[in-house]
Parts: structure tokens; C-alpha cells; sequence
């Protein structure tokens, strides 16, 4: 995974700043959404794979695929990926390319843990206090663990706030064992 992320990390940070430079982060974002899944797909994964198809073919198979949902840039970035042999990391150039976009948008990302489905109402009143404690917009989504008992585990970044009864529990038994 490491590997993959330090490959990945030089292209998305590049198509960062061509989409900075021109104003065109929705549109990179989906180029490069519909690339990752088009060379996802086990057909042109295998075909990426095979030693024997040259990379002009791969990246033409893809741009074709695509068609006229990638700019001229776009289709110059899957040529440079197919030149360096690089369409496997094409869905981490994306995700990255994503985070990047979400920091300069000055979006965090939230994960919110609860033992049970929070209503609508209460996913609404909880992301406007997270919004308003870290001062920017959150994009939450919500997961159930059970194991949690009880309340909830939010993660934004690297700061994790455990609420939850599993969370309080494991805390005592560290106390009274410590």
C-alpha cells in the first residue's frame, strides 16, 4: 500500500496543480474518477498487465472508453500513465488527487462510528458541531459497529473523540488494571 501511495503521490499532486491553475477541480475530479474505474475494470487490467500489448494500445483502449468525458489533458495523462507504466495506480492517484482537492476546498472528512444509524436530524445537528469546532466544512459519513455498545467514535483527520460505552469500558478496565 505504501508503495503504491508513493507512486501515486507525484501524478496526483501534478494533476493538482493543473486543475489549480485552471480553475478545474470537478472536472479532474471526474476525469480521474472515470479513468480509475475504466482501468479497474479486470478486461483492461489484464490487458495493462500483459507485456505483450504496447502501452499506445492500453492508453487508447481507455481513452476510448472514456470518449469525450476526458479533455485533451485528460487523455494526455492516461498516455503519460500507459508511457510509465503506471495505470495501477491510477485509483490511488485518484483518491489522493480527492484529499487534495478536499484540503484546498478547506473540507475534512469525517468518519462517524455509532452503534446504531443516527437519524437524518441527528447526523445534521452532529456535523454542524463538528463544522463549527474545527471551523471548516465536514464531509461525514456514517458507519454501525455494534461492538460499540453504546454513543459514538468520531475520526476527522488525525483526531479521534471516543464517546462510546466500548470506549469508556476498555478506559476503566485500563484504570483499575493499571
Amino acid at each position: 500500500m505504501a508503495e503504491i501511495t508513493t507512486v501515486a503521490r507525484p501524478y496526483a499532486e501534478a494533476v493538482a496543480r493543473l486543475a489549480r491553475q485552471s480553475e478545474s477541480w470537478q472536472a479532474w475530479s471526474a476525469m480521474l474518477a472515470l479513468a480509475a474505474q475504466v482501468s479497474a475494470d479486470p478486461q483492461v487490467a489484464t490487458l495493462a498487465g500483459n507485456p505483450a500489448v504496447p502501452a499506445e494500445q492500453v492508453a487508447e483502449v481507455i481513452v476510448a472508453v472514456c470518449g469525450d468525458r476526458l479533455s485533451v489533458e485528460g487523455r494526455n495523462f492516461v498516455r503519460l500513465l500507459a508511457d510509465n507504466k503506471r495505470f495501477a495506480a491510477l485509483p490511488e492517484i485518484a483518491h489522493l488527487f480527492e484529499e487534495i482537492k478536499a484540503k484546498q476546498e478547506g473540507v475534512l472528512d469525517a468518519r462517524i462510528t455509532t452503534a446504531y444509524p443516527l437519524s437524518d436530524g441527528q447526523m445534521a445537528g452532529l456535523v454542524a458541531k463538528l463544522e463549527t469546532k474545527f471551523g471548516k466544512k465536514i464531509d461525514a459519513r456514517q458507519e454501525v459497529d455494534t461492538e460499540l455498545i453504546g454513543g459514538l467514535v468520531i475520526q476527522v483527520g488525525d483526531e479521534v473523540m471516543d464517546a462510546s460505552v466500548r470506549g469508556r469500558l476498555s478506559s476503566m478496565a485500563a484504570t483499575l488494571i493499571g
